[in-house]
């Protein structure tokens, strides 16, 4: 893929995209692709975290506990990592041939340093996003009590 294709991917993802062309151009850059046979594991629960994953291609199955999602193209998988030093809470194996672009958060952090329209931007976005889930638990609250 171009870096063109890479940025286009990245704008799919609804946290990146906050960012800004210019700061996906320099994730985009500054990341690495890396591919995945089928049942090959991404990362393991209990694993360091340092990088965030946004599926080029195939899927991943994303296990935490009894709890499971599939994350196909365009999925941002371990996003806190990104921001937080953590260990990984779940476990994702790829259920197919597939593709990620790994964002270090080394990386990901020196763009947000270089842009603060964009940190703020993010911020917002986390900001809007907690509140949401607030405002979600309080209404699934209320209707547990009636």
């Amino acid at each position: 893929m171009s870096i063109e294709d890479d940025v286009a991917l990245l704008e799919r993802v609804p946290t990146l995209r906050v960012l800004g062309t210019t700061a996906l151009r320099m994730l985009a850059i500054g990341s690495e692709q890396r591919g995945f046979a089928r049942d090959s594991v991404l990362f393991r629960a209990g694993d360091e975290a340092d990088a965030g994953f946004v599926v080029q291609r195939g899927a991943f199955r994303v296990e935490e506990g009894a709890a499971s999602v599939v994350a196909g193209p365009g999925a941002l998988i371990g996003e806190l990592a990104l921001i937080n030093a953590m260990r990984r809470p779940s476990t994702a194996i790829a259920l197919e041939d597939s593709s990620v672009i790994r964002v270090a958060r080394s990386l990901f952090q020196r763009v947000l340093e270089s842009d603060p329209e964009a940190a703020r931007r993010l911020r917002d976005e986390f900001a809007r996003r907690t509140s949401q889930i607030a405002s979600d638990i309080l209404v699934a609250g209320a209707k547990l009590s009636t």
